[in-house]
């Protein structure tokens, strides 16, 4: 976990004094950014040194960015642990509040949810349904929920966390070859899977209310160690209204605020305040549309008590008529433009 509120104990206060000065450098030392899906280098080793020494399995003769844009999260690797063994209950048994968010998702018949206050303490579940490997993946300090299958070349791969962090997205690995893993994109940027890129899935960033109505007989993640972390609390307080985003050192885009959310379909973006205005945006074939009743859970100390940001569905009409969903998400314009610095973003 990335400690951003303060807290009592010594240890996480030395942590986060730590930080600042790190972050400190980072504002004043830009590094220039490489573009996602660029070629393989064929041999980026000695770059990558000072990184093999902990992650002797890696393949870091194999990358597709440059190295020194990836930064300490300051935990190791695992210190933020992805759940590999899921449990859920029925949507009926948990006891959330309406606005709560849910990262949703239906495959088949089958429909299950996993709250952000879970997501925020663990970032990544590995996962299975209608026959599907999954990983559902959550970057508080992007805001980036998003799910892959977690099949590549005919292996199902399991992934947990590097606790390293490129453009202040996290980076995750697989267990079977250590290669390392952009979560905002899906793609390997070290090791043996160097620009492989993961499949992503349509899901939906949801209030707890809008999955129970829809999906009443849907199934929730809880804990599987309740008292393992403070589920429900938000360790990163105040910081989607903070100045500038968390360990970033690139560039920021202009004409909107670096933390302010925007709603992105594959490389197009709409500010999230323009939508909420709008109550509804097409675009081509493309719907857009918000409703309220969703907390930040990067707001308050309590997720539930977070401000309002809303609903957003995403789904483009099929030929037929009918509306589907598609991949998006509902991230930070800094993360957008970090990803995509020649795209602009709507904001009017």
């Amino acid at each position: 976990m990335r400690q951003i509120g303060s807290e009592s104990n010594k240890p996480l206060r030395l942590y986060f004094v730590t930080a600042l000065l790190v972050f400190s450098w980072l504002c004043v030392t830009r590094i220039p950014l490489t573009h996602a899906n660029s070629p393989v280098i064929d041999d980026c080793s000695a770059a990558t040194s000072y990184l093999a020494r902990n992650w002797p399995v890696t393949d870091f003769g194999r990358c597709t960015v440059n190295p020194e844009e990836v930064i300490s999260g300051g935990p190791g690797k695992d210190g933020i642990p992805s759940i590999d063994q899921p449990k859920f209950v029925p949507a009926t048994r948990v006891s959330l509040d309406d606005r709560e968010p849910v990262i949703t998702l239906v495959l088949g018949n089958s429909a299950k949810a996993y709250p952000l206050r879970v997501l925020i303490w663990h970032e990544i579940v590995n996962d299975s349904m209608a026959g599907i490997p999954l990983a559902v993946t959550y970057c508080p300090l992007c805001n980036a929920a998003i799910v892959f299958d977690r099949r590549v070349e005919g292996k199902v791969l399991d992934f947990g966390t590097t606790g390293s962090l490129r453009r202040s997205d996290l980076l995750m690995y697989d267990r079977a070859t250590e290669s390392w893993w952009q979560q905002y994109t899906g793609e390997a940027i070290f090791g043996r899977y160097a620009g492989t890129m993961l499949t992503m899935l349509p899901s939906r960033l949801a209030s707890f209310l809008d999955f129970i109505k829809d999906h009443p007989k849907g199934k929730v993640l809880v804990p599987g160690t309740p008292d393992l972390r403070p589920y429900g609390a938000n360790p990163y307080v105040g910081y989607d209204s903070s100045g500038f985003p968390f360990l970033y050192r690139g560039e920021v885009p202009e004409g909107i605020g670096p933390l302010e959310r925007v709603v992105v379909v594959d490389n197009q973006a709409w500010s999230l305040a323009l939508l909420r205005q709008e109550k509804q945006i097409r675009y081509r074939d493309l719907v857009l549309t918000w409703r309220p009743g969703q907390t930040s859970a990067l707001d308050t100390r309590e997720i539930k008590k977070g401000r309002e940001v809303g609903n957003v569905t995403a789904q483009h009409r099929a030929t037929n008529g009918s509306l589907e969903d598609v991949v998006y998400h509902v991230t930070f314009a800094f993360v957008f433009h970090a990803f995509n610095p020649d795209q602009t973003i709507v904001v009017e």
